[in-house]
């Protein structure tokens, strides 16, 4: 079912490594969420983007990867389908891997911005993998590239050596805290889980080109 007069364009994008034994049934299965949102009925008739230009959602066998550059019409319901996803994508995953999601506002056009207006757009960051641990690998690499990146501007890169030490160590105190607390039963504490960092506003984000 086409889905008229929704508030946002939403973008996601991004490259999850697969186990070998993963077949295209089993990643139409973990996708579901996605197409059956785009009102398809099956993965390969919502796999094509909103945007020509993008390659939309692709499941290469040969390397097993899933590549995600993909754009739907949607609202803020689709938050629900990410959550369903990110729990079906750990069950496929090989390693941890980030999925960028961007939610543009569908009515916001360039006057608006000439106008000081403040668009809806949203960003989210998620994250999956087999396990907590290679969750908090992905996390722990995405944020020392963030870190070392704006540092640079500043310091030698040498010299930023103690500043990555100390990321190294605040990942290795989270993942002792979510071994403690599934040893006792307890809910995890900073376990990652699927989401990472969520911002609101402050300039709209270009969409991925091909």
């Amino acid at each position: 079912m086409a889905r008229y007069n929704t508030p946002f364009e939403i973008h996601v994008h991004g490259q999850v490594s697969l186990r070998p034994n993963v077949v295209f049934e089993q990643l139409q299965e973990a996708l579901k969420p996605l197409w059956k949102y785009a009102g398809a009925r099956s993965l390969a008739d919502a796999a094509d983007s909103s945007y020509e230009d993008e390659p939309g959602i692709k499941f290469d066998p040969q390397e097993h990867l899933l590549q995600m550059c993909w754009t739907v019409a949607g609202d803020d319901d689709f938050r629900q389908v990410l959550d369903e996803m990110c729990m079906n994508l750990n069950e496929v995953a090989q390693a941890g891997a980030a999925i960028e999601v961007t939610f543009y506002d569908a009515e916001f056009d360039d006057e608006d911005e000439d106008s000081d207006a403040e668009s809806r757009d949203d960003f989210v960051m998620l994250f999956v993998g087999p396990d907590p641990a290679a969750i908090m690998q992905v996390q722990r690499d995405l944020l020392v590239q963030d870190v070392v990146n704006l540092m640079e501007r500043h310091f030698d890169g040498a010299e930023l050596v103690g500043v990555v030490a100390e990321v190294d160590k605040l990942f290795s105190q989270r993942f002792d805290d979510l071994v403690n607390s599934l040893q006792l039963g307890r809910p995890p504490r900073g376990s990652g889980g699927g989401h990472g960092g969520i911002g609101h506003g402050g300039g709209r984000k270009p969409r991925h080109l091909h």
